[in-house]
C-alpha cells in the first residue's frame, strides 16, 4: 500500500469513528439502558421469584434486545379520559379481566401521529398503570402476544411523560406458559416497527 492510499484509508477511519462518537448526554443514556438490561438479566437468572425460578424451572439465557434506538423515545402529556370505560380484556389462558381505559398519550414519528392507551389495573388493592401494545415486529422479532411499558402517574396534570420504547418488555408468559398475561386489543396496535426494547425469548 503506497503512502497516499494509507492516508486516504486513515482519513476514512477517522471520519467513521467521529460520526459514531456520542456526546456525554447520549452516552449517559446508552449506559443507563445497558445497565438496566444487565440488572434485569441478573434478576431473571438468580432471583427465586423470577419466572425462570418461581413456578417451574426454565432454562435461562440472557434476554434478547434490539439495539438501543433513541429515535423511539418520545414525550407526551397524559390525556385523561373524561369517561373512563371499564373494558374486558383477556389473558393468555383465556380468562376475562376487567380494566379501566384511563387515558392516552400521543407520539409522533416521521410526521405520523399515534395514540397509545393507558390502562389502570388493580392488584392487591393497589392501582398500577400500563401501556400494552403490538406493532409490526410482533410475532416476528418481538413476542407474539405483545409488549408492555410501565407508566407512573404524576399528580401534575401538565406533566410531560417520557415514552421510551427502549424500555418495552415482555410479560412473564413470554418465558413460560405457567403465567397468564393481558393480551393487547386491536386498538392497542401501533402500525410501525417498534425495533426497540425486548425481543422474543424463545426462537
Amino acid at each position: 500500500m503506497n503512502i497516499l492510499k494509507f492516508f486516504l484509508l486513515l482519513i476514512i477511519i477517522v471520519n467513521v469513528l467521529s460520526c459514531n462518537k456520542l456526546n456525554p448526554s447520549e452516552q449517559a443514556y446508552y449506559d443507563k439502558i445497558t445497565a438496566a438490561r444487565i440488572e434485569k438479566d441478573n434478576y431473571m437468572k438468580d432471583n427465586p421469584d423470577s419466572p425462570f425460578n418461581h413456578k417451574s424451572k426454565v432454562d435461562f439465557h440472557n434476554l434478547n434486545y434490539f439495539d438501543v434506538n433513541p429515535d423511539l423515545r418520545f414525550r407526551s402529556k397524559l390525556f385523561e379520559n373524561e369517561i373512563k370505560d371499564i373494558v374486558t380484556i383477556y389473558g393468555t389462558k383465556g380468562e376475562p379481566r376487567e380494566t379501566v381505559r384511563f387515558g392516552y398519550v400521543k407520539i409522533n414519528f416521521k410526521n405520523q401521529s399515534y395514540k397509545l392507551n393507558v390502562y389502570e389495573s388493580e392488584y392487591s388493592k393497589q392501582k398500577f398503570y400500563s401501556i400494552w401494545f403490538t406493532d409490526r415486529t410482533t410475532n416476528n422479532e418481538s413476542y407474539g402476544v405483545g409488549r408492555y411499558l410501565d407508566f407512573e402517574i404524576d399528580s401534575d396534570k401538565d406533566f410531560i411523560y417520557d415514552i421510551d420504547f427502549n424500555l418495552a418488555y415482555n410479560p412473564y408468559c413470554a418465558y413460560t406458559a405457567e403465567y397468564s398475561c393481558a393480551i393487547p386489543t386491536k386498538e392497542d396496535h401501533i402500525d410501525l416497527e417498534i425495533n426497540a426494547g425486548e425481543k422474543i425469548f424463545h426462537k
